[in-house]
């Protein structure tokens, strides 16, 4: 029976397929969504999310993608665009064991920790895997969960700052109930000439936004705004996604807790920068044997 850590593993293979089909890269929420589709997954596991209130199978996805990093079939991106490298471009997907990628990574931790209880680490790591995140991405999850517990006229009023940090013009929050799920609307200049209204709704959602909550938000707004805006603490379905990019009907734009949380570093708004420093060993090396 595979362990629950372990699971990730069963993306290692789609990953690398879903990215030759793309010609080699795509970005992380592409990757992730094609992965999702390649493989099948239930509306109700994408709706998963662990303790820290993440996706579950997007964590899963994203380890997929770490351990196809240091095995050097994908490259380490910081902007990011996950890419195969040129052994992931010219491997063959048939001989491929997901289970050797795995073992060949835990035997360098291994080696590593110079440990040879190789069962006691391997039980440990695992029932922490998908829950363990970049130390630089701690204050992201303490935000995404700050936002989470702002009451739903506290997040109205912060969705309303961001949106007018964004450059949106005379954003009012209607806090109407009873209004297809329309918390508030304001205006988009484009350019001198060109603006159109939008109207959004922001929810404080632990899972996944389904297509249903899609359909009912376009139903409240057609005929009153040219576009939507959906912003979730939570993520999307992929037949959320669909529903939200339907040909024909009027366009959903959507915001999750990852995109969210990118908004408020690139506006700097309820974050402050902070500078660190590393010692360059190699620069004072030179001054050791002056005397």
């Amino acid at each position: 029976m595979r362990k629950k850590g372990s699971q990730f593993l069963r993306f290692i293979i789609p990953l690398i397929e879903v990215l030759k089909a793309n010609g080699g890269s795509a970005t992380s929420n592409e990757a992730t969504d094609l992965v999702i589709e390649k493989t099948n997954i239930s509306e109700d596991e994408q709706q998963e999310v662990l303790k820290n209130g993440t996706s579950r199978i997007r964590n899963q996805v994203a380890w997929a993608r770490s351990y196809l990093v240091k095995t050097d079939y994908l490259n380490s991106s910081t902007r990011g665009v996950w890419s195969l490298t040129e052994k992931g471009l010219n491997t063959d997907i048939e001989k491929i064991i997901p289970l050797s990628i795995y073992k060949e990574v835990q035997g360098k931790y291994i080696k590593k920790t110079s440990s040879t209880n190789l069962e006691e680490i391997n039980n440990n790591k695992l029932e922490l895997i998908e829950e363990a995140e970049q130390q630089d991405q701690n204050y992201r999850v303490e935000l995404l969960n700050l936002l989470k517990n702002l009451s739903p006229s506290g997040f109205e009023r912060l969705t309303q700052r961001l949106l007018r940090e964004a450059g949106f013009q005379n954003v009012v929050v209607t806090g109407k109930t009873g209004d297809g799920g329309i918390d508030g609307h304001g205006i988009l200049q484009i350019n001198p000439l060109v603006s159109f209204k939008v109207m959004f709704q922001c929810k404080r959602f632990q899972n996944s936004v389904s297509p249903s909550q899609i359909r009912d938000f376009r139903g409240a707004i057609i005929g009153r705004a040219e576009k939507g805006i959906f912003i979730t603490t939570g993520t999307y379905t992929i037949n959320a996604k669909e529903e939200a990019r339907r040909d024909g009907v009027v366009p959903i734009e959507l915001v999750d807790g990852e995109q969210l949380v990118k908004m408020f570093e690139q506006l700097e708004l309820g974050l402050q920068v902070t500078k660190t420093f590393e010692i360059n060993h190699e620069f004072f090396r030179q001054y050791k044997s002056v005397e």
